[in-house]
């Protein structure tokens, strides 16, 4: 069965919905509410697969594509307008693999419609949702449900190979290290005995991509930053040395060859061989 798109499993969706009901809350309703109404909104779209597609406000930029992480604030009610779920209230918003099964079909097929920062009500009919099952006896079964959906960003993606350069882009040290910084930071400088937070994509020297931190570890998990304190020996030596002097904000490639890697042992159960050279790119996210 497909992911429920939503943080709260099904099981705490209920027990917050009976909470509401102790206390004489009202179910808010979603389609529409007035600041909806309020809103220009364009003209319904309805793909061949049967979503229908309401721009409420235009984004800016590429629209995502699929294997892009992005993060979407939501609130999804029934066809009658009972709301059975706001990431709003949470201020937490979803972010989820696009294009990976994560979510329901309909959402990886609208948020691909969209644009970062833009608005958008999504229509989806029960093929496009949870069909004849429903969902965690929220969702009744052959349910159209309403979302209406914020695209709050579209996360950098680890790209597919590392950047080419030319031989004379590179820096090279006393022990063989080669680094070129692609993006220059701005923020503070990374030294030893400072903590840093980076975001990584590892390639063995043949191009084969063989971890990176910009992918979640489950289609629908966040992306998880790495974070050790620069000096205490806890990376590879090649690491040690081409993050240091990076500021915040920077983007630098390493090529790191075995004697600063993982030498003669190779390393993560054959993903890195005996030997190998590797190439990363780095980005520092912070320092503390």
């Amino acid at each position: 069965m497909k992911s429920f798109p939503l943080p709260l499993t099904a099981s705490a969706l209920l027990l917050a919905l009976a909470l509401l009901a102790a206390c004489g809350a009202q179910t808010p309703a979603v389609a529409p509410g007035p600041a909806a109404e309020r809103r220009p909104a364009a003209l319904p779209t309805v793909t061949p697969s049967g979503l229908t597609f309401i721009e409420l406000e235009p984004g800016i930029g590429p629209h995502p594509r699929p294997g892009d992480v992005v993060d979407v604030h939501y609130r999804g009610a029934l066809a009658d307008g009972t709301e059975f779920d706001n990431s709003h209230l949470r201020d937490d918003p979803l972010q989820f693999v696009l294009g990976a099964g994560a979510v329901i079909p309909g959402w990886d097929e609208g948020i691909a419609l969209m644009r970062r920062g833009g608005k958008a009500r999504l229509i989806i009919p029960p093929e496009l949702a949870y069909g004849a099952r429903g969902a965690g006896g929220v969702i009744p079964p052959n349910a159209t449900l309403t979302f209406e959906v914020e695209l709050v960003d579209i996360r950098r993606s680890p790209p597919a190979a590392p950047q080419a350069l030319e031989a004379s882009a590179y820096v090279t040290t006393p022990g063989g290290l080669k680094y070129a910084d692609l993006e220059p930071g701005t923020g503070a400088e990374a030294q030893p005995g400072a903590t840093v937070v980076v975001h990584y994509t590892g390639w063995l020297n043949d191009g084969t991509r063989f971890e990176t931190s910009l992918l979640p570890t489950r289609p629908l998990a966040r992306q998880k930053p790495y974070e050790f304190r620069l000096g205490d020996g806890k990376v590879i030596p090649g690491w040690e040395e081409g993050i240091t002097g990076m500021r915040v904000g920077g983007l630098r490639q390493l090529v790191v060859p075995p004697e600063l890697a993982y030498g003669d042992q190779g390393a993560g159960e054959g993903k890195v061989p005996p030997g190998a050279t590797l190439v990363f790119e780095i980005e520092l996210l912070e320092v503390r």
